[in-house]
């Protein structure tokens, strides 16, 4: 093992180890006694029935995380990523539908290896707390779906970012980082029509007192949309959510239909103004914008990356290529991104807040906002108390107890004002 070596088994155990600690922690952090604040809608069975979902998520993220490491280092100190790169070389391919080759036949192996911890998570875990509305059938179409949509998408785009990288000089970073970010404003366009709908059919909001609160309230606080949407999310699960997506006539907001089942109206307009939030604070452009930034920071780090022979000795591999930078670079940028993810999430959050303060203020009513974020909870067996560790690594949205204190909070001038 070369520094370089020691270097990344360090950083991949560290990331390992922060993970670990936070799930231990978290679990640590649950209370058996259900917060005052919740009492008006859960009751300790549900709270108990919560906190057995956490402890089950959990430790099968544990065990899970712990075979894909183990995996990850039997292949990388057995010459897994130079066995395979001499094979696919083999066939006689160029350099560009090798690498195809040996990152496809990578992801495919890494997704086989997860395919049984997916089945149990949907039909064990899933199931057994009465979320899964999956069929094996379902389960088998979004499988193939998301394979051909990663073959058709996916493989042009990663043979362009190969060409750009192989062909183009010191500057094929820059081509590269262009070519992605017009492919993920394009999707922005397109998903919500053509691709969103090969896994769930969204049908408009039927005429009534909800579909016409909704539209009057987004006519009220100029929010340019023509139809809401109400997707079948029971298809797959029980759980409930609400979100927004695409630009322009593509723009859409979407009900799940387990949402529209389980709130009343006023919870429903409270839930659909917070997304609308989201939309009027101009923080969809601020995210995607953000991600163009990283993308384009990544590229560049891929580009010196490609240079150090180093790195390359640190996993074998003899023949450097920018198909095995690529993928190794992936692999040490892993808890990079982990750590990236802490004021990320921190930004996220607050956007959560600020979503909230708007629906308070342009609705009025934040008992409907509470009551509704506590239904969702409890529905989907949230965890109330998260550990701190936790809430900075995973969560984007803030825990529920500081939510309802912030909408609280935002009430109060309103209130005044009145």
């Amino acid at each position: 093992m070369n520094t370089y070596a020691v270097l990344i088994l360090g950083a991949l155990l560290a990331e390992y180890g922060l993970t670990l600690s936070s799930d231990l922690l978290n679990l640590r952090h649950l209370q058996p006694e259900l917060p005052a604040e919740f009492r008006d809608t859960f009751d300790r069975a549900e709270h108990e029935r919560a906190q057995e979902y956490t402890r089950t998520r959990t430790r099968f993220g544990l065990f899970s995380s712990t075979v894909d490491l183990a995996v990850l280092l039997v292949f990388w100190f057995i010459g897994g990523f130079e066995g395979l790169d001499t094979v696919v070389r083999g066939w006689g391919f160029g350099p560009i539908a090798t690498g195809l080759c040996y990152i496809g036949l990578l992801v495919l192996g890494r997704g086989a290896l997860s395919l049984p911890f997916t089945i149990y998570s949907t039909f064990g875990i899933e199931e057994r707390f009465g979320f899964n509305e999956t069929t094996p059938r379902t389960f088998v179409l979004d499988l193939l779906k998301s394979v051909a949509l990663g073959v058709v998408l996916g493989g042009p785009l990663l043979a362009a970012v190969l060409w750009f990288f192989q062909s183009t000089g010191p500057y094929g970073w820059v081509y590269a980082w262009v070519v992605v970010t017009a492919v993920m404003l394009l999707l922005q366009f397109f998903a919500p029509r053509y691709l969103m709908p090969l896994f769930n059919d969204f049908e408009p909001l039927e005429a009534g007192g909800l579909r016409e609160r909704i539209l009057s309230y987004a006519d009220r606080v100029d929010f340019p949309v023509d139809e809401v949407y109400v997707m079948d999310g029971s298809r797959r699960s029980n759980k409930a959510n609400a979100f927004f997506t695409g630009f322009g006539a593509n723009r859409r907001i979407v009900l799940f239909d387990t949402l529209v089942e389980q709130l009343s109206v006023d919870e429903l307009l409270s839930v659909v103004a917070h997304e609308m939030g989201h939309y009027k604070l101009h923080h969809i452009p601020q995210r995607i914008a953000t991600s163009v930034v990283q993308t384009g920071v990544l590229f560049l780090l891929l580009s010196v990356f490609l240079q150090v022979e180093g790195l390359f000795d640190a996993f074998y591999v003899d023949q450097p290529s920018v198909y095995t930078g690529l993928l190794l670079f992936g692999l040490l940028y892993s808890p990079v991104d982990l750590l990236l993810s802490i004021p990320l999430n921190a930004w996220a959050r607050r956007h959560e807040f600020q979503a909230d303060r708007f629906a308070v203020e342009t609705t009025g009513r934040e008992g409907a906002l509470v009551s509704g974020l506590k239904r969702l909870a409890e529905t989907n067996l949230s965890t109330l108390t998260p550990h701190p560790l936790t809430v900075a690594l995973e969560y984007s949205h803030p825990p529920l107890a500081e939510r309802i204190d912030q909408i609280r909070a935002a009430a109060r001038p309103a209130q005044s004002a009145t």
